[in-house]
């Protein structure tokens, strides 16, 4: 029998108390934001969602900077609700750009993939430091799109490791399954569009590292996602680390990234040369 896609992709369906949770997400990073040392609103295209919010550590101990993107399904939320994801990283010394892009169905999807290439590639040449790419939800599927880009093709100027690594957290890699469910209202993705968008489909960034980590207690689909990106990616060259979080559920899995001590924290700040 196949899966049900619509009962395990709609992840605010499954987490009845998801609106608690995204409410104290907007607390708490407009609290971070308050005190952080940060820039916000830095622009990186003509768009009025195309910003980010550089978050800074007082010392910098790595040799990269990390991306945050966020999630929403490509049609939902802002980066104000993420600020605090900075957190843990900024205490390992490490500087955090947390993304804006613009959202679905205003803009293709495939527009969404461009900007976050053109965010990373202004971060290079505004610090030239390659830049770790993490994110959730859709922020990993496009965490994972930065890893597996080829920058030569975005601009003759970039360095062709601009993105080293890629922590997907809950990310979505093969964007087929969607088409069959609500969620594809805003996004209005054929098959073959989806297949396109599909970092699982392009040509795996060899000799590159890829992590994706998803909650326990999420969807199978949600486990099965992560796997099988690990798994075909890690026979093309990629290197590659599957973890599960114990008893997250999609909602919650991000919330260790608020923790310097946390392992998630520790691991983003070991791949970005802290």
């Amino acid at each position: 029998m196949s899966p049900d896609y619509e009962t395990e992709y709609n992840n605010r369906a499954r987490v009845p108390e998801h609106p608690g949770i995204i409410a104290g997400w907007q607390t708490d990073a407009a609290a971070y934001r308050a005190t952080a040392l940060c820039e916000l609103g830095v622009s990186y295209g003509e768009g009025e969602r195309q910003l980010y919010d550089l978050f800074k550590p007082e010392t910098i101990l790595g040799n990269a900077l990390v991306m945050f993107i966020h999630g929403g399904y490509w049609q939902a939320l802002d980066r104000s609700f993420f600020s605090h994801m900075a957190r843990g990283l900024n205490q390992l010394g490490l500087p955090v750009a947390v993304v804006g892009y613009d959202l679905c169905p205003q803009v293709h999807l495939g527009h969404i993939v461009w900007e976050l290439q053109q965010a990373a590639a202004a971060l290079w040449r505004r610090f030239n430091l390659p830049v770790i790419a993490t994110g959730h939800s859709a922020g990993g599927h496009l965490s994972a799109c930065t890893l597996a880009t080829d920058w030569k093709n975005v601009a003759a100027d970039l360095p062709e490791h601009l993105v080293p690594a890629a922590y997907g957290i809950s990310g979505l890699y093969n964007l087929k399954p969607l088409t069959e469910t609500s969620i594809n209202t805003a996004l209005g993705l054929s098959m073959e569009a989806a297949e396109l968008e599909s970092p699982l489909f392009w040509s795996a960034p060899s000799r590159l590292t890829m992590d994706a980590v998803v909650g326990g207690e999420e969807s199978a689909e949600y486990h099965k996602q992560s796997r099988r990106l690990v798994d075909v990616w890690g026979l093309e060259g990629v290197t590659t680390r599957y973890e599960e979080i114990p008893g997250a559920n999609h909602f919650t899995v991000i919330t260790g990234l608020t923790d310097p001590d946390n392992a998630m924290t520790r691991r983003i700040a070991t791949l970005a040369g802290a």
